[in-house]
């Protein structure tokens, strides 16, 4: 992080940030470019980062969660928090299906994510990946 963040580390508010978002995370959020992924675990996270920027566009799934361990899916687990990030994302335009991601796969795609976010979701197959897409020029205040 910069060495003013680094020095200051009260509670910042600002205007149209949602105040989930903590000033390390909005950092964070502000230098992913795109196409870079995030790893986040709670629809109001997901909510209020949704506020900030667009999913990607160009692929095929910008949205990714954990596919079922074979036990799980045997046993027919239910994964009602995917229904809650399908509605969330649909309420800003998104229209493709969430990519259902092998286990392990998921694992090494969240350590290579530009930032992963410990939110202490507790929902079975909570993990949900995002990819940033492009905010095009004029829609950033400039």
């Amino acid at each position: 992080l910069p060495h003013w963040v680094q020095k200051r580390r009260e509670m910042v508010i600002l205007r149209g940030i949602p105040s989930i978002i903590s000033p390390d995370l909005l950092y964070a959020l502000a230098k992913m470019g795109h196409g870079d992924e995030i790893g986040l675990k709670i629809p109001e996270l997901l909510k209020a980062i949704l506020k900030l920027f667009p999913l990607d566009t160009y692929v095929s799934y910008p949205a990714a969660v954990m596919a079922l361990v074979h036990e799980d899916e045997v046993k027919g687990l239910q994964t009602p928090i995917w229904d809650k990030y399908m509605e969330l994302l649909s309420s800003v335009g998104f229209e493709k299906k969430l990519e259902v991601v092998e286990r392990f796969k998921f694992y090494e795609r969240a350590r290579q994510s530009f930032a992963v976010v410990a939110t202490g979701e507790t929902a079975l197959y909570g993990n949900l990946i995002l990819k940033k897409g492009v905010i095009p020029a004029g829609e950033n205040g400039d």
